[in-house]
């Protein structure tokens, strides 16, 4: 059975629209929630400015965990683009992957794209796709 990550369709939703302003670079951000769902999305800048990866500055990190809290969610999922490939873990995302117990959503802006949301599990540098549940 493959492993299963829940989370709100407007979640999903907010993800592609911020992939689609900006395909020219990554976008990047927290997920969070309660319970095990996903409900809130973070939105981050990237602080690399890249097409090619992401990284979300310490003190606006720090900051967005402190609003986690403060709305007494937990941080459950990251997410990025990847505007000019396949929406699976690259090797530096793989070597990035620090919440080993968050999920990692990597969004495609392409329209062709035959997943655009995919999520993944990353522990030890190994990697597992999660099946999406979306909830109401």
């Amino acid at each position: 059975m493959t492993p299963a990550v829940r989370v709100r369709r407007e979640v999903i939703s907010l993800m592609r629209e911020a992939a689609r302003e900006t395909p020219e670079r990554e976008c990047c951000g927290l997920l969070a929630g309660r319970d095990g769902i996903i409900t809130r999305i973070l939105p981050a800048q990237n602080a690399l400015d890249s097409a090619t990866a992401y990284e979300i500055a310490l003190a606006e990190l720090f900051r967005l965990m402190r609003q986690i809290r403060g709305e007494d969610l937990e941080m459950l999922g990251i997410y990025h683009s990847h505007p000019r490939g396949e929406n699976r873990p690259s090797p530096r995302d793989i070597a990035s992957a620090f919440y080993s117990e968050a999920a990692y959503f990597i969004i495609s802006p392409l329209a062709d794209a035959p997943q655009p949301v995919r999520a993944f599990s990353i522990r030890d540098g190994r990697v597992t796709e999660l099946q999406i549940e979306i909830t109401p």
